[in-house]
């Protein structure tokens, strides 16, 4: 409690230039608090839609394991499908839309922990954290008589921010890294540690978020390295301990680090090969000498220029101007947690 996460979500919403909303979940919280309500109109004599806090397209989700899972199922429809639907009639969400949630590991007692179906649901899961005693001296001198949110200016806007992500739709990712990202979440299937492995929704966010990152670093295509740097964040958190895993005292975090150094990584293509060569880069048993393994099929190669437009290059430059200096070039996250 009290590290920030409230704060960074507004900032990540205003810094958009975006609707804002919060919801703060309470055992009292209902339903149509979150999505909205009809009421009658006693001059027209018809009910009109009230939307509720959902509309936006940032919506905070402060302490949501404090909400009933009636309520928490609310928002089920809204990050799946982009809807809402209330009467029978389906309202559109605002785009883009974006869900942050946050949730204090302590103080338990009496909350609705989150169930797998819907914790698979969110992208993502990073750890605040207690700030470096510099950072939080560097706090009390710059944020100690006013807001940190009243100097924020916003350094672009929803519609262009839409426009970035479907941006990355064109991020091209060749069919040895598409192997490679089903390779991980098989991996997390056939763990002796894991109980409940990755889903196929998490495979395709996994992708996702790796074309993300290499279109925030201004490149067309997927690295291995954008896939290894974001696999905590979005496998850590859908994944369950098996009794083994937790006698040994694992970490769904480190289980999953230990995978990414054990699943082999698809080396660059090289001309006259037939066929794309696996290595493991970094695991104990490439050190030891083992051999690596053979990829069957042909090469990974590209779709020809006819068959796959190029991804805007203006839109990959921006994308790369609001990375902060140094950003995404220092390996694997150290997000990890709630």
């Amino acid at each position: 409690p009290g590290v920030g996460k409230t704060v960074l979500a507004k900032t990540l919403g205003q810094a958009m230039g975006a609707t804002t909303r919060r919801i703060q979940f309470t055992p009292d919280l209902l339903p149509s608090d979150v999505t909205g309500v009809s009421v009658f109109h006693q001059e027209r004599h018809e009910f009109e839609f009230r939307p509720g806090a959902i509309f936006a397209n940032v919506v905070i989700g402060d302490e949501i394991n404090r909400a009933s899972p009636k309520t928490q199922s609310a928002l089920l429809e809204c990050m799946e499908e982009g809807q809402v639907s209330v009467d029978g009639r389906t309202h559109l969400l605002p785009r883009p839309f974006i869900v942050v949630a946050t949730q204090n590991p302590v103080e338990m007692e009496g909350t609705y922990p989150l169930p797998e179906a819907q914790r698979d649901r969110f992208m993502a899961r990073v750890s605040i954290g207690y700030p470096s005693q510099r950072s939080e001296v560097a706090m009390l001198e710059h944020h100690g008589e006013r807001s940190p949110l009243a100097d924020l200016r916003p350094v672009t806007d929803a519609t262009t921010v839409a426009r970035l992500v479907e941006t990355t739709t064109w991020v091209h990712a060749a069919p040895a890294l598409r192997q490679y990202v089903v390779d991980l979440a098989t991996a997390t299937r056939t763990s002796n540690e894991i109980a409940l492995g990755a889903s196929p929704r998490a495979t395709l966010h996994l992708l996702r978020a790796a074309r993300a990152r290499a279109a925030v670093l201004g490149r067309p295509h997927v690295l291995p390295e954008d896939v290894q740097g974001v696999a905590v964040p979005v496998l850590a958190h859908r994944i369950l301990l098996s009794p083994e895993g937790r006698i040994a005292g694992h970490s769904a975090e480190t289980i999953v680090e230990d995978l990414l150094r054990r699943v082999p990584v698809p080396a660059p293509a090289r001309s006259g090969r037939s066929s794309t060569r696996l290595a493991h880069r970094g695991s104990s048993s490439s050190r030891r000498g083992s051999p690596a393994r053979a990829a069957p099929g042909p090469p990974a190669r590209a779709p020809p220029a006819a068959a796959q437009a190029p991804p805007p290059a203006g839109l990959l430059r921006g994308a790369a101007r609001l990375m902060p200096p140094g950003a995404g070039h220092t390996g694997r996250p150290a997000a990890a947690g709630k």
